[in-house]
């Protein structure tokens, strides 16, 4: 499985970002893909995610509002629309991925993003 983050950049507060992510090589009919981010000296945050199984989505209340996740099955991008950023978005974000059941045997919408068996390098975003 590979995933491919694009997108990330610099961008003024209240300003719009999209991110894009390629998913590639999962071949579980159902399966889970988010985003979660980081900022140096602080612990991992899950932010977005989906499931591809249903139709419900989770947010972080840190960007709950503000914040869109999508999924384009046809072309396996998943974009994470971001918008009235603040400096505190500042961070480096991945794409991540997991089947229905991860490696850890959950399922994958009981699973913390940043513990998704398949995950990018990360693209950064800085706001300021």
């Amino acid at each position: 499985v590979q995933l491919v983050e694009s997108g990330g950049g610099s961008v003024q507060p209240g300003g719009s970002l999209n991110l894009t992510c390629v998913v590639s090589g999962i071949t579980s009919g159902c399966y889970c893909v988010g985003w979660f981010r980081q900022s140096p000296g602080k612990a991992r945050e899950g932010i977005a995610a989906l499931y591809t199984g249903g139709t419900s989505q989770f947010y972080s209340d840190s960007v709950k509002g503000r914040f869109s996740i999508s999924l384009d099955s046809a072309k396996n991008t998943l974009t994470l629309q971001m918008s009235s950023l603040k400096p505190e978005d500042t961070a480096m974000y991945y794409c991540a991925a997991a089947d229905e059941r991860t490696s850890q045997g959950r399922y994958c919408y009981n699973s913390r993003i940043d513990d998704y068996d398949y995950q990018g390098r990360g693209t950064q975003v800085t706001v300021s």
